[in-house]
């Protein structure tokens, strides 16, 4: 698979487009705010879009769905505990970002044990909460690439801070990752890639 990334808002989030290049099928992950930037991503590479995945549901990773959904359709798949709130009136930042329009795509509820195939290429989910209750990562099994979404950063870990957060869920969510067999190459939702490998060995947050 072919992995893009674009930064997004304010708040620099990072969207990801994992594409089949034989096929142009195309899986989004966190389509998170500056829709025009990702549709015309989306339109010069004349991909196909066959599924977006969330990691969570905060706004700044969740703007984008809606616009993205009426020009490329496809299911929306995020774990049940942040759907009951993700596009809600009460996901909003104020001052910064209003809350996120309500696509017109299907909601697919995933939690940990919920494997895909997508795009010609095999997904599975591991369950992260701590972030938000719902936090998930997803597994691109045969590239061995790790989304983290807010879960686990280069060098350092998702705030427990916001409403929903839970310290010591997110130490056992990241406890969890640490035990990952072999390395994975992870793509965080904020800042530079890095490996598991790497943050096992450098990241306070992952020394277990």
């Amino acid at each position: 698979m072919h992995i893009e990334a674009r930064v997004t808002g304010f708040i620099e989030e990072n969207c990801y487009f994992a594409a089949n290049p034989a096929t142009r099928e195309t899986v989004v992950i966190d389509p998170g705010d500056d829709a025009p930037q990702l549709l015309a991503y989306l339109r010069e590479t004349n991909a196909v879009v066959v599924a977006y995945l969330l990691t969570h549901g905060h706004v700044d990773h969740v703007t984008a769905v809606a616009a993205l959904c009426a020009v490329h359709p496809a299911p929306i798949h995020l774990h049940p505990l942040d759907a009951a709130w993700c596009f809600s009136p009460r996901n909003n930042l104020p001052g910064f970002y209003d809350a996120p329009d309500t696509p017109a795509c299907p909601l697919v509820p995933v939690a940990e044990g919920t494997a895909l195939e997508l795009a010609g290429a095999r997904w599975s989910v591991v369950d992260t909460p701590g972030h938000t209750p719902g936090g998930i990562c997803w597994k691109l099994e045969d590239d061995r690439a790790l989304f983290t979404g807010d879960t686990l950063f280069r060098g350092t870990a998702g705030r427990t801070d916001l409403p929903g957060g839970d310290a010591r869920a997110l130490t056992q969510s990241l406890r969890k990752l640490a035990a990952l067999a072999g390395d994975w190459t992870v793509y965080p939702g904020h800042g530079d890639a890095t490996t598991l490998a790497r943050e096992r060995s450098d990241n306070y947050f992952m020394r277990f």
